[in-house]
């Protein structure tokens, strides 16, 4: 199998941590690509019509994307259990869209800034943007707590310990931190974990 990917990708980094964590990364060889919504670069477009990146080439051929997907098809590779089952697997899969929704705008704002041109920039487009997860970090705070801190790990872990890397890695300036003392103490030690240290993304 191989998985075209970049080291700055939370995506990326969200398919990686779920790699290591269920021993396959020695069972894939990795591409690194890159581009932007303006100019597809490297991306695997022949693989991925959308041109995005994670996407996942099987042994057969069968390309499969995007980070939901694949980390569902390794998930049920390596019978690991991250998404559960019965009711559980659906909360676990809400967790980890509220996660990908929280990317999903902080990549946004950082698109407006890096390839729009600066005359062109929309300040209420990113505060919107940020209004987007803020309130998901609120949410994640109130209602997700009690998720976050069950001990065996699974596919929400991943993806909100990703996507709250992301923030620290673009939007440190925003401090999400702020008022949410829950969530700073769970990702604190989320952190910690060899799979996260593995794969913290080089700043730039």
């Amino acid at each position: 199998m191989k998985l075209f990917s970049s080291p700055t990708s939370p995506y990326v980094r969200k398919v990686l941590v779920l790699l290591r964590e269920t021993g396959q990364m020695n069972d894939l060889e990795f591409d690194v690509v890159g581009g932007t919504p303006i100019d597809p670069g490297t991306m695997p477009r022949d693989l991925n019509p959308l041109g995005k990146i994670p996407a996942l080439v099987l042994d057969a051929g069968q390309p499969i994307y995007d980070s939901r997907v694949i980390c569902r098809f390794l998930d049920d590779r390596a019978k690991s259990g991250l998404y559960g089952s019965g009711d559980n697997t659906w909360q676990r899969q809400t967790l980890e869209a509220t996660a990908d929704g929280i990317l999903d705008a902080a990549i946004l704002m950082v698109y407006e800034a890096r390839v729009r041109p600066e005359d062109k920039q929309y300040d209420d487009w990113i505060e919107a943007q940020w209004r987007k997860i803020s309130t998901a970090l609120d949410a994640l705070e109130a209602s997700w707590m009690g998720m976050l801190n069950e001990a065996d790990l699974h596919i929400g872990h991943i993806a909100v310990g990703c996507a709250l890397g992301y923030l620290d890695l673009r939007s440190a300036d925003r401090n999400w931190r702020e008022g949410r003392p829950n969530l700073t103490a769970w990702e604190a030690e989320f952190a910690k974990r060899d799979s996260m240290v593995a794969t913290v993304p080089p700043a730039g």
